[in-house]
This record gives structure tokens, C-alpha cells and sequence, in this order.
């Protein structure tokens, strides 16, 4: 109460000396905690079999004052006035303590430099009045309030700034202000201490400050128990990150290299606006996607991309015309969420250059789109992200093109019990993460910790953030990592916290995967997000494995990884895989149909971020990864891959196989992932560590350029064809399977040779197959009278007559070349090879 005395006169008077000189004590102890704190525990000993309201009073009062003390201590900190009627409102008596009458309010002007006690006598006791000069305020450039506990995050509003944030074990919470010169240097500009009194309801704390906040950042210090075998992490040394923080500031390497320094979120305002030039969702039917994954700063980074802003948001807009050029229509970014580059920061003697977290699948902070892929980098606190993550979605929406972000909702950068405390950790960790009974962490995301995600604190959070990048950023969905941790049990399950009631015979511990998922159920069933794309990636590093089993509610697609590994298992001609790749083809309906689901649930690919490239598939048998000094530990062991020939052999020579599995992709009637990395393309083993992974757009020019038209030809054609974007599994009316005889599939486990015909209301009918054997074989074609069978796709043929587009000069001759063999309905096929013919008039030729 800033200096504010008080006279107590506790009645009956107990045995020994009457407390009312505890007035003149306080008076000489202000200043001096220790001499109070004893003074007080001493009174409160001594007079605890006293129970009058006066005496409970006298307590409070000094109980007060203690904490004033305590806040006193904080050379930055002037407390807030405090309305004592606030604390009285219940006693007939009322006081006059001559204090302003807004409460909380800290303009720095004293209104009133006296404070006043004169009713005593009313209330029978020894008449006296008592004066006493209060110091001056000090001056603040904050007004402050109790705000509100909604919503959560720091919200301008009404000429200020509301801050809220959850925390349910911690017993004090302290919002600390920070000017961009004072977070470089690791100091706290002002802290504003909030009252679990006014500035809590329930489990949220809050605030809401007036005042000057340009440039300003914020975070947060909570003090409680820190007893890690408890679930307890709470220190109030450390500045946390606010989880709903729209924009942050950090990056760069901190003093003595430190490579986690203050981090900090900027303070935001309604000034801060971008036109989206009436952008609108695109909401195309998922059976129509070629998704594109890409790593934003991979992309453009190398200096043959000739980008104006390379490696960043902008670099991405300016190549948008080569992805629609490429026949894609939807982009999946690897995560954009803020994370530590620096986070595995050392020296790797074998590249001579320092590690770095190139992917980004360790958030710290959802809310913020990674501020260093920016052309302006992490200066204004990552305001430039903001913007230019904006621009690039509705720059690309403008050219037809998705936009999905691969989200990391199973762990965080925290990391387990040695990792820092950044954030969740800090505000509340046996909330935010699964924990085992003594505290230890549960681990099924493989990197040290797993989020408690159907806790339901943190369940609403991640149902927040998913709607803030729907509504504010405009994605169109979503790419769940690790997507099965989000169907197992949190922490402390308990069926009636989750849904109202008991389950009956329902009893799980933590971990266990749950048939209807809550997190799942709110997903799904959000008016919001249920209009999205939403991917899982359905399986964990627990060894929980979901592919054709995710909870769906009818519209969760998966990542098939079934279908990854029989293309793969097929093209090295592993036995027993022939009929398994004959149900991929038709959109693995043995997975999807049963659940009510369709072709396009399933997301068909052959590689992604995870295990070899393209390339590497045909390469080599196993890893070496060895550049990057992890001693070859590090990347997935399963990849089902085949070393084809010599590594030193033109890259043109695998090109047969890589074209076997574009056509693999572009004939599965589900929706796919094309992902056209340039290190499929061609890497150079002694460049340092990042520029492994960048696109090499001098290469994709060069060698690898009738790769890429093949790839835009065949994204074509499968636009044009109306049986292969179903809309449900094919029957035999459409779709009929063939041997090297018509009618006569092989299913053996020896076979390496699936073909069928498919009927199409644009082609009329195809004819595809696949030999993946080392013998070339020449196989007969179903009779269709009236018609003749054409050839368009023969991988084995040397570009450009591995597809015979309409425009293509040598077109006819290469036509008139089979003519013999299609006369007899018959087409020879090498090995390692597919073909695609489509049925025209007999007198079309």
C-alpha cells in the first residue's frame, strides 16, 4: 500500500503487551523486510488463539504490507494504489482512507500525499487519529488495471494492452516489459507484479496496461516449486515467452555464445495491418491436390535461384510461376512455426562449420511465423515475418496454389529434463507435457519430451493457434507431425474432466491411444477448421502406428506411409508386393474403405523429408550420412531403397526409376505428395552444412531438365483424366487388372508385373503398367474393336520421347516405330519400367 499506516486495537487484549504499538513497529521497519517479517510471526504466534475480526485484520493488513516490501525490492517497480474499501466492502464501518477511486490505476502523480484514519472512536475504541505523509510515487510510464481473463495472449483493446496467460500451480506471476536495448542486453525494462487477488481468476492471470509500448517487448516470470520429481519447474530468474505471442525477437548468438538468450514477444498493436486484397480460401476438392512440400529458406537460398531475397517468404513468391509451371496446386511448408536455429549449435569438424537445426521441428513458439525467413530478418521483434508470411499466401492463392503448413504439436524445443526452460515448462509442466509419476517425461516424440495435448488447457490452445493461422494468416490446412500423439491419453486422464461423464470399463493411463481422441473430436468438429485440409501423420516414435486408423470424423486424410513402402518394396522387386501395390493403385481402399473413407484420404508418396530423396532411393542401400558429423546416426533407417549402379553414373541413368515412381504417384487415384527437392536432383558433397539441402536451380536447368518436364507433362495429363481424381474406389465396371495376358493378373509372390485398364470419360480408356523386373518382357493388350491402342508414357525411351506430348516434332515417327507391334496388340516393355497408352479410333493413325 505504498507506505499506508494503520492502527490496530485487536479486543479483548490478550495476555502480556497490547500489539497497538505494532503500528510504531511498522512504521520503523518500513524498508527493512527481515526486521518485519520477524516482527509479524512473532505477533502472529503469540495472538493466535485470538479470533476477532479485528485481529484478523491486523493481520492482513501487515500480511499487505509484507508483500508491498517484497515489491518494494524492484528498483523499477512503483505498486499500484490500492482501494482498501476493496478489501472492507463486507464491514458496516467503512473507512476513509482518502485514496482515488480508480482502482489499480499508477498514473506516477500523487493525488493525495496523505493518508487518513479518523473513525476509530466510532467503533468504541480509544479515540485517535493518525497522519502520516506517504513517499512520493515514482514515476512510471504504465497505467494499471486488473484487466481480464479472455482472451488469452496480450490484446490491444480499449486504448491499452490486455495480457493474460495460464499458469495453476504457480504462486506468484510477475509481467516484465522490455525495450529492445534492454533485451540484447538481458535486462528487464519494468516488472509489474499481478495480485493473485485482483489480477487472477481461476487459473489465469491478467493485466491491462496503459501506457507508451512502442518497441516494447514482454515476458513473464513465475515463481513456485521447483521440484522436478514433482512435475515442478518454476523459477522466477527466467524470462518465458508468452505460448499465444504473435510475434518475437531472437536469434543471434547471445553473450560468451550463448546460444539460448533472453527471448522475448512484441507487445502488439492495431496499427499493425495488411491488405489481403480480398483473398478468399481456394477450397479445392482434395482428390484435385499435387502437393509440393518444400523447406521455405531451402528453396531460394542458393545463389543460382537469382532471388532478389533469397532463402525467405518473398524468394518463395518470386518462383510461385515455376510450382504452377510444375502443375502444382498446393504447397506444404516444413514448419514456419519460430524456432532455434542454434539449437544444436557446435563445430562439425568433417565440413569445417558449426551444426545448425535446418528443418525447424522443434516450435517454440506457435503463434509466430519463423522471423529469420524474412527478408528482414529478426529486427522488430519478427513484424516482417508477420507480413511477408502473408504476402506469400496471398500471392500464391492468386496463382492457384494452397498453401498447407506442417505443424508440431507432439513436443517442443524444451526438450526433456536438461533442456531449457523457455516457456511451457516455466509456466506450468505438469500441464503442458505427459508426465510419468516421479516427473519423468514421456518420450513418444523421440525428442525428450511429448506434449499433454488432450490436457484441456492444451488442447484449446493448440485449437487456438490452428484457428489463428486459418483466420488471420489464411492457410488452407494443415500437415500434423507425428500426428498419433494426439490421440493418446494426457497426463492425469480422467474421462469425466474430458467429456462430463464416466466411461464405463474405460481405464487408461497415460499414453494410451483413445478412440475418440478429445483433441481429434474438437478438431474435427470446429466450425472453423473442419472446412480445412487436415493430414495426419499417423504414426509416432512410440511405436504407435495408425496408417488406415486415425481418428477421421470422415475428413482427416493420412500421409500413407503403407503405400511409401510398397512402391518402394515393388521397384527393387522385393517378392510378394505385386498385388499390395494393385490395391495402392486404387487408393488402398483395404485401408480406407471400411471407415467410410475415400481415395483421396489417403495422401500417396514416395519420398518425403524423412529418408532419401529420389535420388538416393536408387542409389544407395543404405545411409551415409556423414558430412554432417553425426557419425551416420542420425535420418531414417528404413528406406526400402536399392543401389541400382554405380554412384558415379550419370544421373540421367536413374531416371527410368524415378519416372516410375512420378507415374506411380500420378496414377494412385488418392491425393499425393510430389516432393520436388533439389537434392533429388543433385548435391555436391563438400558444400557446408545448409547448402546441402538447397535447390539447385543451376542443376534442375541442366541435366535434370527433361526430369522436370516429364514431371509438369505428367501433372497434366492427370488433370486431364477424370478417372484418376475419383471421388470413390473404382469397381469393375471402370477398372479391370491384367497380366502379361489380358484378364490374367499375377499375384504370386514371384511376380514383378501389374497392369490394368481403366475406363475414362476424357481418354476413353488406359492402359498402364509396371515391370519391375530385370527382364524385359512384351506383353499383350485387352482387344478393343474399333479402337487401337497409342503410345504416351514409356519410361524406358530417352527424353523427350519418354512422353509423346501432342507437340512434340518427333511425335508421329515415334508412334509409326510400334506400329507393328500395336497392330498385333502387343507393346514390348524393358525393365525397370511403366507405360501409359490410351485407346484412340482404329483410323485415327
Amino acid at each position: 500500500m505504498g507506505g499506508l499506516d494503520q492502527v490496530f486495537r485487536p479486543k479483548p487484549s490478550p495476555p502480556g503487551p497490547l500489539p497497538a504499538i505494532l503500528l510504531n513497529h511498522s512504521l520503523l521497519c518500513y524498508g527493512q523486510p527481515a526486521l518485519l517479517c520477524s516482527l509479524y510471526n512473532g505477533y502472529r504466534q503469540r495472538f493466535n488463539s485470538v479470533k476477532t475480526v479485528k485481529l484478523e485484520f491486523t493481520i492482513h493488513i501487515v500480511e499487505m504490507e509484507l508483500q508491498l516490501l517484497h515489491y518494494s525490492r524492484i528498483p523499477s517497480y512503483c505498486p499500484p494504489k490500492f482501494t482498501p474499501k476493496k478489501y472492507l466492502r463486507c464491514r458496516k464501518n467503512k473507512l476513509n482512507f482518502g485514496i482515488p477511486s480508480k482502482p489499480f490505476e499508477n498514473t506516477g502523480i500523487n493525488v493525495n500525499p496523505m493518508v487518513i484514519l479518523n473513525n476509530a472512536s466510532k467503533r468504541g475504541d480509544t479515540e485517535t487519529a493518525v497522519v502520516v505523509e506517504k513517499p512520493p510515487a515514482m514515476l512510471r510510464r504504465f497505467e494499471v488495471f486488473s484487466g481480464h481473463p479472455t482472451p488469452f495472449g496480450a490484446t490491444p483493446r480499449d486504448g491499452g494492452v490486455n495480457f493474460s496467460i495460464f499458469s495453476s500451480n504457480a504462486s506468484s506471476a510477475t509481467l516484465c516489459l522490455i525495450s529492445l536495448s534492454d533485451l540484447r542486453e538481458k535486462r528487464v525494462t519494468e516488472q509489474i507484479a499481478l495480485s493473485p487477488l485482483t489480477n487472477k481468476t481461476g487459473d489465469v492471470w491478467h493485466v491491462f496496461l496503459k501506457g507508451d509500448f512502442e518497441d516494447m517487448a514482454y515476458g513473464y516470470k513465475f515463481d513456485g516449486s521447483f521440484s522436478p520429481e514433482d512435475g515442478f519447474y518454476f523459477d522466477s530468474s527466467k524470462v518465458l515467452i508468452d505460448p499465444y505471442a504473435k510475434q518475437r525477437e531472437y536469434g543471434a548468438l547471445g553473450p560468451d555464445k550463448d546460444c539460448w538468450p533472453q527471448m522475448a514477444c512484441l507487445v502488439p498493436s492495431t496499427n499493425d495491418e495488411f491488405d489481403w486484397e480480398g483473398d478468399l480460401p481456394l477450397k479445392f476438392p482434395q482428390s484435385d491436390l499435387v502437393i509440393y512440400e518444400m523447406h521455405v529458406r531451402g528453396f531460394t537460398r542458393h545463389e543460382s535461384s537469382d532471388s532478389k531475397y533469397p532463402g525467405t517468404y518473398l524468394g518463395m513468391v518470386e518462383k510461385l510461376d515455376h510450382l504452377k509451371k510444375l502443375g502444382v496446386n498446393c504447397i506444404e511448408l516444413m514448419p514456419c512455426h519460430e524456432f532455434n536455429e542454434l539449437e544444436h549449435y557446435s563445430y562439425n569438424s568433417v565440413l569445417g562449420d558449426y551444426k545448425m537445426n535446418f528443418w525447424g521441428y522443434s516450435t517454440i513458439n506457435f503463434f509466430s511465423p519463423m522471423a529469420r525467413y524474412s527478408s528482414s530478418g529478426i529486427g522488430n521483434y519478427g513484424l516482417g515475418a508477420v507480413n511477408e508470411f502473408k504476402y506469400l499466401v496471398r500471392e500464391a492463392h492468386k496463382r492457384g496454389i494452397e498453401v498447407i503448413m506442417d505443424v508440431v504439436f507432439n513436443h517442443t524445443a524444451e526438450g526433456n529434463e536438461n533442456g531449457p526452460i523457455l516457456s511451457f515448462r516455466g509456466l506450468d509442466n505438469s500441464v503442458f507435457y505427459m508426465l510419468a509419476p516421479k516427473g519423468e517425461y514421456y518420450n513418444y516424440s523421440g525428442c525428450g519430451n511429448t506434449f499433454n495435448c488432450n490436457h484441456p488447457i492444451v488442447r484449446q490452445f493448440i485449437l487456438d493457434c490452428l484457428r489463428y493461422w486459418v483466420t488471420e494468416m489464411h492457410v488452407d490446412g494443415f500437415r500434423f507431425d507425428l500426428a498419433s500423439i494426439l490421440t493418446r491419453s494426457s497426463s492425469l486422464w480422467n474421462a469425466v474432466n474430458a467429456y462430463g461423464s464416466a466411461i464405463e470399463g474405460e481405464t487408461v493411463t497415460t499414453g494410451t491411444p483413445l478412440s475418440s481422441p478429445p483433441l481429434i473430436d474438437m478438431i474435427s468438429n470446429d466450425p472453423i477448421l473442419r472446412g480445412v485440409k487436415l493430414i495426419a501423420e499417423a504414426w509416432d516414435c512410440g511405436g504407435l502406428y495408425q496408417v488406415g486408423m486415425f481418428p477421421h470424423w470422415g475428413i482427416w486424410s493420412e500421409w500413407n506411409g503403407k503405400y511409401r513402402d510398397t512402391v518402394r518394396q515393388f521397384i527393387k522387386g522385393t517378392d510378394g508386393f505385386s498385388g499390395a501395390l494393385a490395391e495402392c493403385l486404387c487408393g488402398s481402399p483395404n485401408l480406407y474403405q471400411e471407415g467410410g473413407r475415400k481415395p483421396w484420404n489417403s495422401i500417396n508418396f514416395v519420398c518425403a523429408h524423412d529418408g532419401f530423396t529420389l535420388a538416393d532411393l536408387v542409389t544407395y542401400n543404405d545411409k551415409h550420412n556423414l558430412a554432417n558429423g553425426e557419425d551416420n546416426k542420425d535420418g531414417e533407417n528404413h528406406n526400402n531403397s536399392w543401389n541400382c549402379g554405380q554412384a558415379s553414373i550419370s544421373y540421367l541413368e536413374y531416371i527410368p526409376c524415378l519416372l516410375l515412381d512420378e507415374v506411380f504417384l500420378c496414377m494412385s487415384l488418392g491425393g499425393r505428395i510430389c516432393k520436388y527437392f533439389c537434392e533429388e536432383i543433385e548435391t555436391t558433397p563438400n558444400e557446408k552444412f545448409f547448402s546441402i539441402n538447397y535447390f539447385r536451380w543451376d542443376k534442375m536447368e541442366e541435366a535434370s531438365s527433361d526430369f522436370f518436364r516429364f514431371c509438369c507433362l505428367m501433372t497434366k495429363f492427370r488433370r486431364e483424366c477424370e478417372s484418376l481424381g475419383l471421388n470413390d474406389f473404382p469397381t469393375a465396371e471402370r477398372l479391370q487388372c491384367h497380366g502379361h495376358a489380358p484378364g490374367m493378373p499375377d499375384w504370386s509372390d514371384t511376380s514383378r508385373f501389374v497392369a490394368f485398364t481403366l475406363i475414362d470419360s476424357v481418354k476413353r480408356e488406359l492402359y498402364i503398367a509396371f515391370n519391375a523386373s530385370h527382364v524385359a518382357v512384351t506383353v499383350a493388350l485387352p482387344v478393343r474393336p474399333g479402337y487401337r491402342w497409342e503410345p504416351l508414357v514409356d519410361t524406358a525411351k530417352p527424353a523427350p520421347l519418354d512422353f509423346l506430348s501432342n507437340d512434340l516434332p518427333e511425335r508421329e515417327m515415334a508412334i509409326k516405330q510400334y506400329a507393328h507391334f500395336l497392330d498385333d496388340n502387343l507393346y514390348p516393355m524393358l525393365s525397370y519400367s511403366s507405360i501409359i497408352l490410351s485407346l484412340s479410333p482404329d483410323d485415327y493413325i
